[in-house]
């Protein structure tokens, strides 16, 4: 196991003269006018807010969580996995059964998007081509990717469903200025923490991260949320206490919040932030999201 020494200098940086969360947060029932022009989530898994937050396991995204934004009471919403990564596509835990199939017909992230006029794509490492709405191989885990179970993708296998691509389009869509409005980004299950060290999955996220933050893309109107989708060994809140960072050029620096937070909260930000207006299921109701950005 992946020694967790906490180093007391990080511990400082991320806890002495951070930011405090805003006096009034934009209201739950807000939404309109775009702030960013592409957001981008990578979701890693099962591992502790107290693991990663002010430890030596994860120096990258402990300097992202320094430089930009973290939610310090940020809970996932149940056990296991799918649960939270259909949270986070339909505001609703619809199954907790991580080996559900089950095509998915309820409002969701992708039917908003489309309904505003916004593009999508899922990038997912290791799966065996684009358009992919098959199940687990290699090192790819369905559960990690709920877009397959969506009615909106996975009855549009010639349409919807090639917005499933691997993971290795990414850097090509980046180079080519051709990124969609929303990128879900789906690590496998040794680069994100599943299966392999916190050591691989904070590696993994500089190799691939770090290039896109530093474009001029990114730049200009980018947001970056990287979540965890559960917690190692904590129910609190139903699914534990988990990192969330979020990542902008229009990020308040150092910013930490102490309001309490789940992921409804990050799809009610994914699509309020591209303008959108209709949130699925329990995001139409959720804290917003807005004080970690400037105005």
């Amino acid at each position: 196991m992946l020694a967790r020494r906490v180093s007391a200098a990080l511990v400082a940086a991320l806890t002495v003269g951070a930011c405090t969360k805003a006096d009034n947060p934009m209201s739950p029932g807000g939404g309109g006018t775009s702030q960013f022009g592409h957001v981008f989530v990578v979701t890693e898994e099962n591992t502790n807010y107290s693991d990663v937050i002010g430890t030596s396991a994860m120096p990258y995204l402990n300097g992202l969580a320094t430089q930009y934004g973290l939610a310090t009471q940020y809970y996932a919403n149940t056990h296991p996995s799918i649960g939270n990564y259909f949270e986070l596509a339909t505001g609703q835990i619809l199954t907790n059964d991580d080996g559900s199939s089950t095509i998915e017909n309820v409002p969701n992230v992708v039917r908003s998007l489309g309904a505003a006029g916004k593009t999508w794509k899922s990038y997912a490492e290791s799966i065996p081509n684009a358009c992919y709405l098959g199940g687990d191989t290699g090192n790819y885990a369905r559960k990690h990717n709920v877009f397959a179970l969506l009615s909106d993708v996975a009855n549009d296998p010639t349409g919807q469903a090639c917005n499933i691509v691997p993971f290795s389009q990414f850097a090509t869509d980046l180079a080519n200025g051709t990124l969609p409005s929303f990128s879900n980004i789906v690590p496998d299950l040794c680069n994100d923490a599943h299966d392999c060290g916190l050591d691989v999955a904070d590696s993994w996220l500089q190799t691939n991260i770090a290039p896109l933050i530093a474009s001029p893309l990114f730049q200009q109107d980018g947001l970056l949320i990287i979540v965890f989708d559960e917690s190692g060994g904590d129910n609190a809140n139903g699914g534990g206490q988990v990192v969330w960072v979020a990542v902008s050029p229009k990020s308040k620096p150092g910013y930490q919040s102490t309001t309490q937070y789940q992921h409804e909260s990050t799809l009610r930000l994914i699509l309020k932030g591209l303008g959108v207006t209709t949130f699925p299921g329990d995001a139409a109701a959720a804290p917003d999201m807005s004080e970690f950005f400037t105005s």
